[in-house]
């Protein structure tokens, strides 16, 4: 089972093929794929890669994290798991109840 990295700071030009290409020095690649918004179709600026192992993955932080993109400071880290509700897990505590 290979590794998901966050890719973040990325240039809004960078495409897949761009981001696999930076990863493929410290490894098998997986999948690379930049997040797009839905409504304007570019770039979001961040993305994910897939590496084949965990040590691959591990290599590609060590090489990638802070190394610069275009004049940008690349952020690169273990990708935490997606939750359910997208909220990051607050437990959906809003602003209603409290104290009077």
């Amino acid at each position: 089972m290979g590794r998901k990295l966050y890719v973040g700071n990325l240039g809004y030009g960078v495409t897949d093929a761009d981001l696999s290409k930076m990863f493929e020095e410290h490894g098998t690649v997986e999948s690379a794929q930049i997040i797009m918004d839905r409504d304007t179709g570019r770039s979001k600026g961040f993305g994910f890669v897939e590496m084949k192992t965990d040590q691959e993955a591990q290599a590609a932080i060590a090489g990638l994290n802070g190394k610069d993109s275009g004049g940008r400071s690349l952020t690169v880290n273990e990708a935490k798991p997606r939750t359910e509700s997208g909220h990051g897990g607050s437990g959906g505590r809003g602003g209603y109840g409290g104290r009077r």
